[in-house]
């Protein structure tokens, strides 16, 4: 998955000429740029300031703090691969650099949604057996084998990036580059990675775990229920937004490569690709308001370090400035009669 000027980096197909593309939307480089820093400005501002509570004021005193802060961790990674892409860069090293970047942020942030709604789904379906097995140990094991999955789902792409030459400008794109005996292969083995990770396997297991905590709040006495049922539907609700419409894309995707729907109908489809990546990568500036922003603990904890914040600044004022005026009255008392 990657950004360029022309298309996104995986989908360069030839389209028969016989096609009809007059209708075929383009995203404008111009925009590009603009929606790259955009949300690498706010998914910055965002997940720092949520990585600053977490280990400042919290400090991981639960499996919850413990997924928010890898969820975190990898919002921040795929925030930062933003202006990169949009800049187009005509170094190999670089091409590389921004290629694993993206992907790893792009597979450990779905993973680690998932790691979070299976939290949730343990804590509150079965509360008194997670309470002796899922502890904290367990989530940092389950942490760092999310973080070597996607390692290792990103590494073929780092492999392959390469810089393509446009013989017309004689600009470079920075794009996979795949074996000509394999590259069907390698081209539905990337797909079928994508939307098993995003829309196959995990977003089920999501979808599960929410239908079955919602079973639990409805019998609940609770006097936070609607406030927990709501926050659950925004979850499940904004990262299908986000991501199933470009999975979807994907998936039409590898059906042209199975030959399953014909050139001409799937014409569209780079267009379709560029546009629903683009809100995909808005998931992560969206992360810290539905895992961070809207939880209680965490806008207490938010709130205390802003007061103290706020305080000591006050303080600190108040401090220099009687300082300064104590000195200038000071100076201006005749106490040395030498002077």
């Amino acid at each position: 998955m990657n950004i360029s000027e022309s298309e996104l980096e995986t989908y360069d197909y030839d389209y028969n000429s016989t096609c009809d593309q007059g209708a075929s939307l383009e995203l404008p480089y111009s925009v590009l740029p603009v929606l790259c820093y955009m949300l690498f400005c706010l998914g910055m501002l965002g997940n720092t300031t949520v990585l600053w509570v977490l280990l400042r004021f919290i400090k991981l005193k639960t499996m919850t703090d413990v997924c928010l802060l890898n969820l975190t961790l990898s919002d921040l990674i795929l925030a930062v691969s933003l202006p990169l892409w949009a800049y187009n860069s005509h170094n190999l090293a670089l091409c590389k650099l921004m290629t694993g970047v993206y992907q790893l942020g792009f597979y450990s942030g779905t993973l680690f949604v998932t790691f979070m709604s299976v939290d949730r789904y343990l804590a509150i379906v079965h509360a008194i057996a997670a309470m002796q097995a899922w502890t904290i140990r367990c989530g940092i094991i389950a942490s760092i084998t999310i973080w070597f999955i996607s390692i290792t789902a990103a590494v073929p792409q780092v492999i392959f990036a390469a810089l393509e030459i446009d013989p017309e400008d004689n600009s470079s794109y920075c794009q996979p580059l795949y074996p000509e005996d394999r590259q069907q292969f390698w081209k539905m083995l990337r797909n079928f990675s994508e939307n098993t990770v995003g829309l196959f396997v995990f977003f089920p297991i999501m979808i599960f775990c929410y239908v079955n905590i919602l079973v639990v709040l409805s019998k609940s006495r609770n006097s936070k229920k609607d406030k927990a049922v709501r926050l659950i539907f925004t979850i499940v609700c904004v990262f299908a937004v986000c991501w199933v419409p470009y999975n979807i894309a994907v998936f039409l995707q590898t059906l042209q490569l199975f030959d399953i729907l014909s050139i001409c109908e799937t014409s569209k489809i780079n267009s379709a690709i560029a546009f629903t990546e683009i809100i995909a990568l808005s998931h992560c500036c969206l992360n810290p308001v539905i895992y961070a922003f809207v939880g209680e603990k965490f806008r207490k904890s938010l709130s205390n370090a802003l007061s103290r914040y706020l305080c000591c600044r006050r303080q600190s004022t108040w401090t220099f400035s009687y300082k300064d005026t104590t000195e200038k009255d000071t100076s201006d008392t005749p106490v040395n009669s030498d002077y």
